[in-house]
């Protein structure tokens, strides 16, 4: 039987290493790994693609993303390519400028950094936007920046507490600052006009296209559900299913509402039967169990420190009672649920493994793969439970370097010792942990050659690699490599992905070069020329 689809001509990364030269597929599936020998399955109408010393690979999977947010953004005023405060303010009034028929100024993307300690004010905003409302989440989505107009709207004023799970940035007479924390921001984020049905499929259809170029063939989508204002991305979702536009294969987290408890969670089976169709399954759970520590609401097992280096009284925010919390993920696990929490400070961290270990005792090994997002601080008895727990460690690698919100925003309120803890990917491999990878996009870049840049030399693209960023805890390029593929795709039940052997589903990348052969620091460089997601392209560098 002739193949539809040959490779020949340069290395492929299976999971033996790069021991082949040759993959044939047939239909959807690999249906041969090897050498030259592969070649005789090359019939009259076989698609043959030389690699000419590229490497292919199996294709990339983002454990941790959030696509319809960040088409919308894209499609908005996209702050992401400012750098400073001028910047940032210059591109908001470009934006206003051109679309003076928008009742509220959305979108976002800002930097910290740009901003002195983070915060940016309402003044600035309103000197390029003063009669109409401006509500724009920053790069991590746990704060948002806001106009006099947004606060006027919201009725926020200097007597307006601030929520239990969130902050109400204020100056120095106790006024409304213009930053709004976590669940404050909810305070005008519900009176921004929603998207309309075509605006998010037409975001996830521009996002999944993106992502393709990218090489990503799967993902798992962090948030389904209403969350601060962003939109439920689940009718798009489904409307890609039904009109066959959704290429990518697609696991869904359903908001775990953090204001209710346990009485959610037959709403949440039904949401599954509901929701789960086509190359779309909404078989997890996001328990999102604290904020970010940039803000001071990431959940630290000690406090924080000033700028004077003094321990305060802020141990950031549990957003999940910390007590009910093995009940709930027990539960959900018994049901067949993947628990997927946002866990960033060491507390959060502890909590969920906690929690998994409650389920464990409660229902042995039940195979729903539970995994923690972010570990941006984890204890050093922490590491070795992922293990022993079977506990999936889902790392977003790009932020695991020096710059200037981890050099000013995190280092000193987490003190040296805290700061050592910091993204320990070699630990949790050393220890015998699973790695997924993932981005956070539009958090950060959602490219995983860019991430894998970062856990490798533990230092951002474009560095000259003077401060490598706990060089300890860098990894090889075989382990992020299968971190974005195999781990990734053990996190999203997809077992027939993920890796290049006989019989998986033919989700593959071809990149440009071969990255074994440079030197790491040029890791970087690599794009994405080919992806196919079972057998069929989804995307040619050249088409771009």
């Amino acid at each position: 039987m002739h193949a539809d689809l040959l490779f020949t001509g340069g290395p492929i990364l299976t999971p033996q290493g790069r021991t082949a030269t040759a993959v044939a597929v047939t239909g959807d599936r690999i249906t041969a790994v090897g050498h030259d020998e592969v070649l005789d399955l090359a019939g009259p109408r076989t698609q043959v693609v030389d690699l000419a010393g590229r490497l292919l690979l199996p294709g990339f999977q983002d454990a941790h993303v959030h696509p319809i947010p960040a088409g919308l953004e894209l499609s908005q005023c996209d702050l992401t390519g400012a750098r400073t405060a001028e910047e940032t303010v210059a591109a908001v009034r470009a934006y206003a400028d051109a679309h003076p028929g928008r009742e509220w100024i959305l979108g976002g993307g800002w930097s910290m950094e740009a901003f002195e300690g983070g915060t940016p004010t309402k003044e600035l905003l309103d000197a390029v936007v003063p009669d109409r409302p401006v509500y724009l989440p920053n790069r991590d989505h746990h704060g948002a920046w806001v106009n006099s107009r947004a606060l006027e709207l919201a009725g926020i004023t200097k007597d307006t507490p601030d929520p239990a799970d969130g902050r109400i940035e204020r100056d120095a007479s106790g006024k409304p600052g213009g930053t709004l924390q976590e669940g404050a921001m909810q305070l005008v984020g519900r009176l921004t006009p929603p998207a309309t049905a075509a605006d998010r499929l037409a975001a996830l259809l521009h996002a999944q296209r993106h992502l393709h170029a990218l090489g990503i063939t799967a993902w798992q989508d962090a948030l389904v559900g209403d969350f601060l204002g962003m939109d439920d991305p689940s009718g798009a979702y489904l409307a890609a299913v039904r009109d066959g536009s959704l290429t990518a294969r697609v696991v869904g987290a359903l908001w775990w509402d953090r204001e209710r408890g346990a009485e959610q969670i037959p709403e949440l089976v039904e949401k599954r039967a509901e929701l789960s169709r086509g190359r779309f399954r909404a078989t997890s759970v996001k328990l999102m169990l604290d904020g970010v520590a940039e803000n001071g609401t990431a959940a630290l097992l000690d406090p924080y420190l000033d700028r004077c280096g003094c321990a305060t009284a802020n141990r950031g925010k549990s957003f999940i009672d910390a007590g009910q919390l093995p009940k709930y993920v027990t539960e959900l696990d018994a049901l067949g649920f993947q628990c997927h929490f946002h866990a960033l400070g060491d507390r959060a961290v502890r909590d969920a493994l906690d929690a998994i270990g409650a389920a464990r005792e409660a229902n042995k090994a039940s195979g729903t793969r539970p995994h923690l997002a972010h570990l941006q601080v984890v204890h050093p008895e922490d590491v070795s439970r992922f293990a022993e727990l079977g506990a999936t460690a889902n790392i977003q690698p790009l932020w695991a370097a020096h710059e200037p919100q981890m050099d000013e925003l995190t280092i000193p309120f987490l003190g040296s010792q805290r700061a050592a803890w910091q993204y320990p990917f070699g630990a949790l491999l050393r220890s015998g942990a699973t790695l997924a990878a993932g981005s956070d996009w539009p958090v950060s870049s959602p490219d995983p050659l860019q991430g894998i840049h970062v856990a490798v030399n533990r230092v951002e693209p474009g560095a000259d690699g003077s401060r490598v960023f706990l060089p300890a805890e860098r990894i090889t390029l075989t382990e992020a490599l299968t971190a974005y593929t195999a781990g990734s795709a053990y996190v999203n039940h997809l077992d027939d992905t993920g890796r290049i052997q006989t019989g998986a589903l033919a989700d593959l990348v071809v990149l440009d070069r071969d990255p074994f052969a440079g030197p790491p620091e040029a890791i970087a460089e690599t794009r994405v020329a080919l992806t196919y997601v079972g057998g069929e392209g989804v995307y040619a560098a050249h088409e771009v």
